[in-house]
């Protein structure tokens, strides 16, 4: 599984590579990217931030005042090291990528990533969602008579939200099979 830091550094260069952005924006966009149930304070933000600072991912560069103080913005923007990194980690195909932690910031940056790794992620999130709905499935059946009926709604709530996303998956998979790969360019 990835470990936290990693995936704020992935949603970092991703959003890096669309414009140098300042920690507020960052941090409200990566709020968004990782959805409600997670938040992103400044204290895991800027620590990341200062690592990939000195790991020469990404720089400083000073932006416009900000409003209220003055004092000019500090600016992130990603190096060629940090563009680097990110097709390292956008590349990677195994486990990581489609767990639970990564796979939506991963997803949210598809459009610069592979068809075949694209597939081979989707696929891969399909199969551990279907290894997980299989198991779910098997003791909902083992324990229907043991807990009450809310535990049992709750339960079926969580098959259906797996049902649902298995769709979807596969839904992704057949339009990017169904997709005509784009045709060589041709330099003369």
């Amino acid at each position: 599984m990835a470990r936290r830091a990693e995936t704020i550094e992935l949603a970092v260069l991703g959003l890096l590579h669309e414009g140098p952005m300042h920690g507020y924006e960052l941090r409200k966009r990566l709020n968004l990217m990782l959805g409600w149930g997670r938040v992103l304070s400044y204290g895991s933000l800027y620590p990341t931030l200062k690592k990939m600072l000195r790991a020469d991912l990404i720089e400083e560069a000073t932006g416009d005042p900000a409003p209220v103080t003055r004092r000019p913005r500090i600016v992130y923007e990603v190096t060629e090291a940090g563009h680097r990194e990110f097709e390292r980690l956008m590349a990677e195909v195994g486990p990581t990528a489609w767990e639970d932690d990564n796979f939506g910031i991963r997803f949210a940056f598809f459009g610069r990533t592979d068809m075949e790794i694209r597939l081979r992620v989707l696929e891969g999130r399909r199969t551990r969602l279907q290894e997980r709905l299989d198991r779910v499935q098997t003791d909902l059946a083992r324990t229907q008579k043991e807990v009450d009926r809310y535990a049992i709604e709750l339960q079926r709530h969580g098959v259906e939200s797996v049902e649902r996303e298995v769709r979807w998956l596969s839904d992704l998979i057949n339009a990017e099979r169904a997709t005509p790969a784009p045709a060589p360019e041709h330099t003369e």
